[in-house]
């Protein structure tokens, strides 16, 4: 029997969100190895274990892979989500750029400090609405297929589609304007795999609520 990926991070979205996403939605079946204190962490970097120190860290097939864009390249190849040829990949790669660039900025603002977070918001929702959505909805409109790329499912509207829910945890609003994105976040959202990824009792994980960023911050040594 084949070895289930092990997952090697803090019970919470952070880097290793996007990861479980991918997974889930290929249908892999993973396990996870909470890191609960600063301690574990540094466990796992004193044996080894963490090439440059950081978590995301991934065991599968033999391998203690590290780096988010490196471990979520090495799924999507091996689960037939990367593009049928080069022209493909690149645009799929593009595409994902964009959307780890807004993401990020999703990602990062529980640690914003509270008079800067107005600020940080309004700022997230102009780039959603005038910046990143919009390329999206138009390159769906343009070819009119179900998916981005190749008329196929690919990493990309994976990501894509967990952005959107973070955009919506956000502000519900924000869609309103992008009656594809939305078809697609609905498409996506039904698939066997998504639609079990998106079940309660899943592995995936909530929104960062005060008691996790505190835990969370501890283990990371954040001041």
């Amino acid at each position: 029997m084949a070895v289930k990926p092990m997952l090697h991070y803090f019970n919470g979205r952070g880097r290793m969100e996007s990861i479980r996403w991918l997974l889930a939605s290929a249908g892999v079946e993973f396990e996870e190895k909470f890191i609960n204190t600063p301690e574990d962490l540094d466990k796992l970097k004193n044996d080894g274990s963490l090439m440059f120190q950081q978590v995301p860290m991934v065991e599968i097939d033999g391998m203690k892979l590290v780096q988010t864009r490196a471990i979520l390249n090495y799924i999507a190849t091996k689960y037939n989500l990367y593009g049928k040829d080069i022209k493909e990949r690149a645009l799929i790669d593009m595409y994902t750029e964009g959307i780890v660039d807004l993401n990020e900025m999703i990602m990062v603002l529980p640690l914003c400090p509270p008079d800067q977070k107005d600020a940080k918001i309004t700022l997230i929702r102009e780039r959603t609405t005038d910046r990143y959505l919009p390329v999206f909805e138009k390159v769906l409109k343009s070819h009119g297929q179900d998916y981005l790329v190749g008329n196929k499912l690919s990493r990309a509207d994976i990501h894509l589609v967990e952005l959107l829910y973070y955009v919506e945890e956000l502000d519900s609003s924000l869609l309103a304007n992008f009656p594809l994105l939305k078809a697609l976040k609905t498409r996506v959202s039904n698939l066997p795999t998504v639609k079990k990824f998106l079940q309660p009792g899943s592995p995936r994980k909530p929104p960062l609520d005060e008691k996790s960023l505190e835990q969370a911050k501890k283990i990371f040594r954040i001041n």
